[in-house]
């Protein structure tokens, strides 16, 4: 399974380079058929903020890293590795719970959401909203893995502080 991961990595960074391109390249194409040949195109900004849905999300749920999230670590930062342990196992157990009791009502609402579709594209929004389960079920999938790590016999490496290139905390 360890061989596997920077693959998968290595796929969701691709999906996120092909997305991010297409919606640079479709911004180019709006500005071009806007200002120079006089006739915008509306189907290329209901493209970019679907573009732009699918990066957020994608990449929130399968590159960014627990540890570049923004965080409130005042008192993690001055505690001993056992309180931290709490701390991260709280902090992961109600992250995961909370997103795990909110798939169920995400994935019907999504699919509810076939009925509608994008006004110029005509895409139904389950498709264009479908990462946000994703998004969902990866985080809670993290946090599973998260509170293991807590658990298990290496949960000081989880714990440990960790310093920035600079030398202070990260």
């Amino acid at each position: 399974m360890a061989g596997l991961l920077p693959w998968l990595r290595r796929g969701a960074e691709l999906v996120t380079i092909a997305l991010f391109v297409t919606m640079f390249g479709l911004f180019l194409l709006q500005i071009f058929t806007r200002y120079v040949l006089g006739v915008p195109l509306g189907w290329t900004v209901e493209a970019c903020v679907i573009c732009y849905i699918w990066i957020v999300f994608w990449t929130s749920a399968f590159l960014v890293r627990e540890r570049d999230h923004v965080a409130f670590t005042i008192l993690y930062d001055h505690a001993g590795p056992g309180v931290r342990r709490v701390y991260a196992l709280i902090g992961a157990g109600a992250i995961g719970l909370a997103f795990v009791a909110g798939l169920p009502g995400a994935v019907d609402y999504v699919t509810f959401m076939k009925i509608e579709s994008t006004p110029v594209t005509r895409i139904r929004f389950d498709y264009v909203y479908s990462v946000w389960v994703l998004f969902m079920a990866a985080v809670a999938v993290r946090a599973a893995l998260e509170i293991a790590r807590l658990l298990g016999r290496r949960w000081r490496d989880e714990v440990a502080d960790e310093q920035a290139p600079d030398g202070g905390p990260a």
